[in-house]
């Protein structure tokens, strides 16, 4: 079975990030959309509201399973038995760092490869970064993530 790992801090998860998770489906057997957990960096929404936004996010996907890790991601996709690692591209930009990272990973575990993904035109400027921007000025972020998510930041920051 080809099982890929679309690891990712997804704080919060977008339509490009759900845009790469669904051609990802259509081209594996089995997708592990995976949060990471990175002690050293302050999460703007706590890890159980992300799984729980990307489980109601993806939930029309059969063969997505939504899970989270602490630590190098080529660690979790051996433990997984994974053999490749999604990375989404929105810009060139993008390419240079994770040309390093699949490099890196590659030099940890030549096993195990790195496909890239590029988002649709339409999501190119979508990041997460600009949605708790948006989100935390009390803008209406509902063009720029999935519905569960949208309703979830209006809750939190728009109506609190």
């Amino acid at each position: 079975m080809k099982t890929a790992i679309y690891p990712g801090s997804f704080d919060p998860i977008t339509k490009g990030h759900l845009d790469v998770l669904k051609r990802a489906a259509d081209i594996f057997e089995k997708v592990i959309i995976v949060v990471s957990v990175n002690m050293n960096k302050k999460s703007f929404l706590p890890l159980q509201d992300r799984l729980e936004l990307i489980k109601k996010s993806c939930q029309d996907m059969e063969n997505v399973e939504v899970d989270s890790f602490d630590g190098l991601t080529i660690e979790y996709a051996k433990k997984r038995h994974a053999n490749v690692l999604i990375r989404g591209l929105r810009a060139v930009s993008d390419f240079e760092y994770e040309m390093q990272l699949s490099q890196a990973n590659s030099a940890l575990c030549n096993e195990i490869h790195t496909v890239f993904l590029i988002t649709k035109p339409k999501y190119n400027f979508i990041s997460s970064g600009t949605v708790r921007e948006i989100a935390l000025m009390k803008g209406d972020v509902s063009k720029f993530v999935p519905q569960p998510v949208a309703e979830y930041l209006e809750e939190k920051y728009t109506k609190g």
